[in-house]
């Protein structure tokens, strides 16, 4: 097994909301030990970039959802990953996905999916959330549930259009994200030791 496993969070953030659930995706990635989280904003598309999506074993994609879909920022960087597409560059790799909107439904879902989409044109492997429903779900629920906002595909957040990054989203929102960095690591080195193991018995 290599010395660390790096999991990158590409996201765009349009007012800080979103880059905020991505530093809690990132934190609970790197709570892992031999763990290394990379935050790459894909506002900025140069070779950086593409180095670092390349090296890493896992990607989980973050946008805000504007008007029920992603980012127009999001979009132009999954549009720019063409050359990797027709190498398959990132085929076999982790990925998973998050994304915040304004309104406690705003369509998210249309969001992650179409990111679980692009993630499969690349060849990789999704990772959902892994939770079950919390908040509403239950009449023992409650705001502070992870997952209030019932997703399975990725990470949900909520900030309300009034509130700035330094109060949205939520705690509840912010550890779903957590979570979500977690799992993927998690299973990234579930995978990299598998993969070292049926290596040696070859």
């Amino acid at each position: 097994m290599p010395e660390s496993i790096t999991v990158a969070v590409a996201f765009h953030s349009g007012y800080g909301h979103t880059a905020r659930q991505a530093r809690a995706v990132a934190a609970g990635a790197a709570s892992l030990p031999a763990v290394r989280a990379e935050l790459c904003d894909v506002a900025v598309v140069d070779g950086r970039l593409w180095r670092t999506l390349a090296a890493a074993h896992a990607i989980v994609f973050g946008t805000p959802t504007y008007m029920g879909g992603q980012s127009a920022v999001f979009q132009a960087f999954a549009e720019a990953s063409a050359p990797v597409w027709a190498e398959q560059g990132w085929a076999g790799k982790l990925a998973a996905g998050f994304t915040n909107s304004a309104g406690v439904n705003g369509d998210k879902l249309n969001v992650l999916i179409s990111l679980s989409v692009f993630a499969a044109q690349h060849g990789m492997n999704w990772v959902s959330l892994g939770l079950p429903p919390g908040g509403d779900y239950s009449t023992t629920g409650t705001p502070e549930d992870l997952n209030r906002l019932g997703g399975f595909l990725g990470a949900m957040a909520q900030s309300p259009s009034d509130l700035g990054p330094d109060a949205a989203p939520s705690g509840a929102d912010l550890r779903t994200a957590e979570h979500l960095g977690r799992r993927v690591a998690e299973t990234a080195l579930e995978q990299v030791a598998g993969r070292t193991a049926l290596a040696l018995g070859r």
